[in-house]
């Protein structure tokens, strides 16, 4: 797929069409609320299974293709805010994975051509997100509290300790801790490694605290 070709803008624009759609729906009432958010939770954690079955049959277990990266713990994290409606399961969901997952989605790193089934899987899963995030916090389901910024920013430092812990033993680069993705991204702006976790982390508060605004509780 060519990088902002006709087809990859197309399915950036269905995405946020989608997403902005059905946040007004919501927000308007006219479709039910519960039943839209576990439509998309189980929707969500369906396709994840799936996809990780096929995967698993065609390649078997390995120390370096396990759901280590960070749109799957987000994923999951969206999974479970659609389901029980948790307050730190989406403020994390919000952040890391509106910010993760929307630039997965700008510049995909696929192994696959379009319209392979992995490729159809890699927009489904990181597009899906965003629009059940955009449901479940545009949507009015539910509201982030003071310091959910501050939160979702430590539980990504977390999740990056840990991982990159077990990159540094295996040798694996789960979350591009170890090196840039062989694809455009925006990591190339950010310097050389070790410098770009640095800077990344930089423009990760400028990202997080953008999406903090229009949601932040008013006095």
């Amino acid at each position: 797929m060519r990088l902002f070709g006709a087809a990859h803008l197309s399915l950036i624009a269905a995405t946020a069409a989608v997403a902005a759609l059905l946040a007004l729906l919501l927000r308007r009432h006219r479709i039910p609320a519960r039943g839209t958010r576990l439509v998309l939770g189980y929707g969500l954690a369906a396709n994840e299974v799936a996809w990780w079955c096929f995967r698993y049959w065609h390649e078997g277990i390995h120390l370096n293709n396990l759901p280590l990266e960070l749109c799957d713990a987000t994923l999951w994290a969206t999974v479970a805010g659609c389901l029980t409606l948790s307050g730190p399961a989406i403020e994390f969901a919000y952040f890391a994975g509106l910010v993760g997952a929307g630039m997965a989605l700008l510049t995909p790193d696929l192994w696959s051509p379009w319209p392979s089934y992995p490729a159809v899987y890699f927009f489904a899963a990181h597009g899906g997100e965003v629009v059940a995030i955009s449901a479940l916090v545009f949507g009015g389901l539910a509201s982030l509290r003071t310091g959910a910024l501050w939160r979702a920013f430590g539980l990504t430092v977390g999740f990056a300790t840990i991982v990159g812990a077990y990159d540094t033993v295996v040798g694996t680069n789960y979350a591009y801790l170890c090196r840039k993705p062989a694809s455009i991204s925006l990591f190339d702006a950010l310097g050389p490694w070790p410098v770009y976790l640095v800077t990344a982390a930089g423009v990760g508060i400028l990202l997080y605290w953008l999406l903090w605004l229009p949601v932040r509780p008013r006095r």
